[in-house]
């Protein structure tokens, strides 16, 4: 009787998560699938002949492609630097916003704001904000001294990636403060109370109560972060346009170039593939991590 009923759970559970499972292959496994079998061709541009099936030959032009490796590298310094200080400051303001406050759910309310906005209007806003003629950085940076004449922020390589890195922070830090403030509050008062009968000061019940309880939801925004920022386009495009001299080109802005400006499908593909595969290893690597220092 038991095992009977355990068949029929099991049966439904099944039957519940079958149609998440097809919209997940229509969305995820397709298009990849579909990609990596474009892949396998070669584009004949400037003649009417179809497109030659030529095996790995795009991915072996990856490898000696240094403008692909230039955009990953790029991709690269701007995922780790952004996701690094969305989780200090998030952390941060979600300890602010847990705390209790007269007025606290009004600023809750305007802390969600920038991550609500969309963001190619938001990077046309940090475009003219970083303008080194009429940007308000630099006029501030003016009026208080700090510097002589106007910076040419989205002109320098390392000052655009920085200014693409400081617009990322702004959007999306919101969204990694909400995620850890619900963690916050599901933690019971009861355990910081007991630990400060023990002797404990606040910096002790910081490690040793909240970071390891709070642990799941910072693996949840890394991972959700980590993805979003791996594959950024709309804030880059809007901004930088992956200039100057390809200093912040990202891995999907020159996807973007190879497909629909240089009309080369097969090598397009080829980059999607490898970089959907980096994705996914990157994605398990960091949930790896967290997870192990969770346990521990």
């Amino acid at each position: 009787m038991n095992k009977t009923l355990e068949q029929r759970e099991r049966m439904t559970g099944w039957l519940m998560i079958i149609p998440a499972l097809i919209i997940l292959g229509l969305v995820f496994i397709y298009p990849i699938a579909r990609a990596f079998w474009l892949s396998l061709f070669t584009e004949n541009l400037g003649t009417q002949l179809q497109p030659i099936f030529s095996g790995f030959t795009n991915y072996g032009r990856m490898l000696g492609d240094g403008r692909f490796w230039q955009s990953f590298r790029n991709t690269t310094v701007f995922t780790l630097a952004s996701v690094i200080l969305e989780l200090l400051l998030g952390l941060a303001i979600a300890l602010v916003l847990n705390q209790s406050f007269r007025g606290r759910n009004l600023v809750r309310t305007i802390a969600i704001i920038p991550w609500a906005l969309p963001t190619a209007i938001m990077g046309l806003a940090w475009a003219w904000i970083f303008n080194d003629q009429y940007g308000v950085v630099n006029d501030i940076l003016q009026r208080t001294g700090l510097i002589d004449q106007g910076m040419t922020w989205l002109g320098d390589p390392t000052l655009a990636m920085m200014a693409l890195i400081i617009a990322d922070v702004w959007k999306t830090t919101p969204f990694i403060s909400i995620i850890l403030l619900a963690g916050l509050q599901s933690i019971p008062s009861d355990l910081y109370e007991a630990h400060a009968i023990d002797g404990a000061n606040t910096w002790q019940s910081f490690y040793q109560i909240t970071l390891p309880l709070i642990m799941p939801q910072i693996l949840i925004a890394m991972v959700f972060r980590f993805a979003q920022a791996f594959g950024i386009f709309d804030l880059v495009q809007v901004m930088t346009g992956g200039g100057p001299a390809g200093a912040t080109e990202t891995v999907s802005i020159y996807i973007y170039s190879t497909v629909m400006r240089y009309l080369d499908f097969g090598y397009g593909a080829a980059l999607v593939v490898v970089t959907f595969a980096l994705l996914v290893l990157g994605v398990a690597l960091t949930a790896w991590l967290f997870r192990k220092i969770s346990t521990n």
